[in-house]
């Protein structure tokens, strides 16, 4: 132990007047660092790539981490016993965070794996870095530059000074279509409905032993819903067996594109939270009556605004089960929009239904080195509600990747789509 402290020099600094964007470069620079830019960031990474994996918020996983989605939906075919439909890091979730008891399947109709996001988050963390993927968290997309029908350049902002970020190819996984709006790309919006959020929340001391069945809850809150206030009249809470918690979805918030009406959201989605859990204290005591909030999530989207690409996936085409020359993913989940407060439209497919998710769909027109990936691909809003689940949205940034690696200085457009199918058999055509 010192006599006496030390007082740390310092110095006096200001900010110059026109400070110069801090320049990067990479290989491949991945917009959104959710579970299909994630995919996308390590599988670029393994084939050989430098790649830069950036997001708005200071931390990795996106909404699968940050907005305690809690469950791999669409993973798996239908039926109890169900095969594997996705791969890539997939495979490497499910071992690892098997291993550390991080994982429940539920098998019903389909199979539905609960995860701990804690634990997915660090899984995360620890992966891309010892794929050697360079980070640039907490940075806003402000300008994208277009050069002869080529991303050039992206401009950020982060609280620590502007960067430009130049690189050979692109994948927007942002979730709302920030780099191909931001390109001046033609978009698309929900029209004529809104398409409503979830705020999930994880309960703990929550007693097992006296959990009530998904029906029970589901069939309750339809009955009493509006007398405590809650804006949705359906929805479920999972325990995850052995730790005491429950994954509790039961509410619908707005999600809109407005700065302002997008920051009050958050807000909103707590106060139907916490409305949730007083019913479910006051309905099933014996489950919930001692339960607390662990933890809320951020707003949960699910759709905003999405690309304009060179094939528009229709709701026809999920369920006719289509299979594209230019298939990139698959998976079975049901068709399942939120396009109204109290309750959301669920069709479900039988037990051999396959869709897919054409390569088309994830690529921009006119522009030459940009792939989506995840939630922002083109499809009309049911197909996309088919395909937007964690399932697809990892083989999605699989296929990206490889997309840009086959296209290197090329075009995305003119790549040997042979070779790129062959890359992602096991996500598209690998049957047990």
């Amino acid at each position: 132990m010192l006599d006496k402290p030390i007082a740390p020099a310092t110095r006096i600094v200001r900010r110059q007047a026109a400070a110069a964007p801090r320049a990067h470069r990479a290989e491949i620079c991945v917009v959104g660092a959710g579970i299909a830019g994630v995919s996308a960031a390590i599988e670029a990474a393994r084939l050989g790539r430098k790649v830069l994996l950036v997001d708005g918020l200071p931390a990795l996983g996106g909404q699968a981490v940050n907005s305690v989605i809690g469950t791999f939906c669409g993973l798996f075919s239908n039926g109890t016993d169900g095969f594997q439909l996705t791969h890539g890091i997939a495979d490497d979730i499910l071992r690892d965070l098997g291993a550390e008891g991080a994982l429940h399947y539920r098998r019903e109709h389909t199979t539905v794996v609960l995860y701990d996001e804690v634990a997915l988050g660090r899984w995360i963390e620890r992966t891309v870095a010892a794929a050697g993927i360079e980070l640039l968290l907490g940075a806003v997309l402000r300008r994208v530059r277009v050069e002869d029908r080529r991303v050039a350049a992206l401009d950020l902002a982060t609280r620590h000074g502007d960067v430009e970020i130049r690189a050979q190819g692109f994948v927007d996984a942002s979730g709302d279509a920030a780099l191909a709006w931001q390109a001046g790309l033609d978009c698309r919006e929900p029209a004529d409905a809104r398409v409503y959020g979830s705020q999930m929340m994880v309960l703990e001391r929550v007693d097992e032993a006296h959990y009530p069945s998904r029906q029970a809850v589901s069939e309750r809150l339809a009955a009493k819903a509006e007398s405590y206030g809650l804006v949705r009249h359906d929805g479920f809470a999972f325990a995850f067996p052995g730790r005491g918690t429950a994954l509790v979805n039961m509410n619908h918030v707005e999600t809109p594109l407005d700065p302002f009406a997008a920051s009050a959201t958050g807000i909103a989605g707590k106060e139907q939270a916490d409305r949730s859990l007083i019913f479910l204290r006051r309905e099933f005591p014996a489950a919930f009556g001692k339960a607390r909030v662990r933890a809320y999530g951020l707003p949960g989207i699910r759709q905003t605004r999405w690309i304009v690409g060179r094939h528009h996936l229709t709701v026809d085409e999920v369920r006719a089960g289509t299979k594209f020359a230019d298939s990139v993913a698959r998976t079975a989940w049901p068709i399942e929009q939120h396009h109204h407060a109290e309750g959301y439209v669920w069709e479900p497919f039988d037990r051999d239904h396959l869709h897919y998710v054409p390569f088309g769909s994830l690529t921009p027109a006119g522009i030459d080195n940009v792939v989506a990936a995840g939630r922002c691909i083109d499809a009309d809003s049911a197909a996309l509600s088919s395909v937007r689940v964690m399932g697809p949205c990892i083989a999605m940034g699989a296929a990206a990747a490889h997309a840009l690696d086959l296209a290197g200085r090329g075009s995305v457009h003119q790549i040997d789509i042979a070779a790129l199918r062959r890359r992602l058999a096991a996500n598209v055509d690998e049957r047990p």
